[in-house]
């Protein structure tokens, strides 16, 4: 639950004047009827909010009619959280929200600046209807300001939490398609590799390549790397532990499209490379593959099991 402020609090001190006020213990009673306020102005409150979001142009990718059905359920929501202080429904619903609005490039700082335009929008209301008591709108407002802050807070926080789980989801889809294990034919496998490998590209391509390996049943993997701009120390151990993983699984590993600086860096870093298999490119790899599988390449470019 959102408690009232406390019991009594100090005196606030005013930076520029010097002055300070005793700020006087909300009644706990106030927060039923600001409630009952925003929820009997329901109307005429929501369609402000609406206005002043198209006016900050804010949720541009949404149509009227969506961003009209979402003002609604967002402000029963922020209301509702004002009466319970539980936050777990407008947790879900801001998570439901980002997921649908994230994919149409809705930023967070939209996301924000809607809830900021709420809270401001029902604080006019609630100075409006208290503005000849000024002793009790401070009161109310010790009560509203926690109270809106904090569901600012989680919004924020649903919004950003659900936005990296999208982001982490993609890269993921984008790995994956940069690093497709390919089956050419019975038992041969190719790995083209295209764009910058860090460690833990290289540490998935490892894993995806030898899943390939176990599902084909391959015996020989030609592995491209025509397409990286540069391998470091780090990445370069880690191919030498893909040709030797692959080996255990039974295939055989070709190494095809080592750039001359690509090999520089894999002789002078020390590794052993007694056990990898390179040949100049692709073609000539994968040339070099079917004859370990026992095939012979024609004349025309085609190929057969050897004695055909």
């Amino acid at each position: 639950m959102i408690e009232p402020a406390g019991e009594r609090v100090a005196a606030a001190v005013d930076d520029t004047t010097g002055a300070g006020r005793t700020a006087r213990a909300p009644d706990e009673s106030l927060l039923p009827q600001i409630v009952d306020h925003l929820r009997r102005n329901r109307t005429a409150l929501r369609e402000e909010w609406a206005c002043r979001i198209v006016d900050a142009q804010l949720l541009t990718a949404m149509s009227p009619e969506e961003l009209f059905s979402e003002a609604t359920s967002v402000y029963d929501n922020y209301v509702e959280v004002l009466e319970t202080g539980s936050v777990e429904a407008l947790q879900d619903y801001a998570r439901d929200l980002s997921e649908r609005i994230i994919p149409r490039g809705v930023q967070t700082d939209e996301v924000l600046g809607i809830v900021l335009l709420l809270r401001d929008v029902l604080a006019r209301s609630l100075f409006e209807k208290y503005q000849q008591d000024f002793d009790r709108l401070n009161v109310v407002l010790d009560v509203y300001e926690p109270a809106a802050n904090r569901i600012a807070n989680t919004v924020g926080v649903s919004f950003v939490e659900e936005r990296e789980r999208i982001i982490r989801q993609q890269q993921e889809a984008i790995r994956e398609l940069s690093t497709p294990v390919l089956q050419v034919r019975e038992q041969l496998l190719i790995l083209p590799i295209i764009g910058v490998l860090d460690g833990q590209r290289a540490r998935q391509l490892t894993e995806q390549l030898l899943l390939g390996i176990r599902a084909n049943r391959a015996k020989v993997v030609v592995i491209d790397v025509t397409g990286v701009p540069a391998i470091d120390s780090t990445v370069a151990n880690y191919l030498v532990q893909t040709v030797a993983a692959s080996r255990l699984m039974g295939a055989n590993v070709i190494i095809t499209g080592l750039s001359a600086e690509l090999a520089l860096t894999l002789v002078t870093i020390g590794l052993d490379l007694s056990k990898m298999n390179a040949v100049g490119d692709l073609q000539g790899g994968i040339e070099e593959a079917e004859r370990m599988l026992g095939y012979v390449v024609s004349r025309d470019g085609g190929s057969g099991p050897e004695g055909h």
